[in-house]
């Protein structure tokens, strides 16, 4: 997909951060736009700086919904008449430990992180398909490359982003599929997530958010227009940030080995 210009594009959570950005992106290269979200007023606020560059059409979406989904999917390929990119864009944060998180935390952060990705990109393939031109987007994260202490829900659902993604990849082309597919491994980001993100009972919420205020090296429409470059390039792996390059090449070049260098970094960042 060298040209964006004309195509539909659907955005999960495109009320705020890299979804936003991704919109607006989108737009200004001529993409019709499906935007999604659960959060009405920040999606009306992405869609009036969407409005009059392109059409746009907004759904209010709870991705954690597997048959809201597929529901999506088929309003959207009837509004438009067709759809050629989808982006699973939509995601949560939990900073827990294995023995603190609760089974509810952690269903929570399953169903819209891996689920709402798999259902979404499931009930777009289709659409995508008879497009003649489609291409998928999974958001994972530098989190879907490593584990870290206390993130071991998020690590879950972004590795199984990153997975899913990756056989997807092989299988459109070992089908013949006309549907590339592109995995996207985002360092920090200044978003709300963290803002957003459910905490464990024993953890210093304040402090682990300024933490990763300071690590949120990159803006979000930085992010996007990464991200949009690497669907240009037909990337299978995209990087998003200084961050995520350099911990794909420590991933890379120490296998395992990498861990006593995340302990050591976790030991005065987290366990303070």
């Amino acid at each position: 997909m060298k040209k964006l210009k004309d195509k539909v594009a659907v955005v999960t959570g495109a009320g705020s951060g890299i979804g936003r950005a991704l919109a607006i992106k989108l737009a200004q290269k001529g993409c019709r736009l499906a935007l999604s979200d659960v959060n009405e007023t920040g999606l009306k606020e992405t869609a009036d700086a969407c409005t009059g560059k392109v059409e746009v059409k907004t759904y209010r979406l709870d991705v954690a919904e597997r048959d809201a989904i597929y529901a999506h999917a088929e309003a959207v390929a009837k509004d438009f008449g067709q759809v050629n990119l989808i982006i699973n864009n939509a995601g949560v944060a939990l900073s827990a430990s294995v023995r603190e998180m609760t089974d509810e935390d952690f269903k929570w952060i399953m169903d819209i992180d891996f689920w709402g990705v798999a259902h979404g990109t499931r009930a777009f393939l289709p659409h995508l398909i008879a497009s003649g031109d489609g291409h998928v987007v999974n958001i994972s994260s530098v989190f879907g490359l490593i584990g870290v202490p206390k993130q071991s829900a998020y690590n879950a659902a972004k590795f199984a982003v990153r997975g899913f993604t990756e056989a997807l990849r092989q299988e459109m082309k070992l089908e013949k599929q006309p549907v590339a597919v592109s995995c996207v491994h985002p360092g920090g980001i200044r978003t709300n997530i963290a803002r957003a993100a459910r905490m464990g009972a024993s953890e210093n919420a304040e402090a682990q958010r300024k933490g990763f205020d300071k690590l949120a090296i990159t803006t979000p429409e930085k992010a996007a227009a990464v991200i949009i470059r690497g669907i240009e390039k037909n990337e299978s792996r995209i990087l998003v940030g200084p961050d995520a390059w350099g911990i794909e090449a420590l991933n890379r070049v120490l296998g395992a080995a990498y861990q006593p260098l995340v302990e050591r970094f976790s030991r005065k960042s987290l366990y303070v």
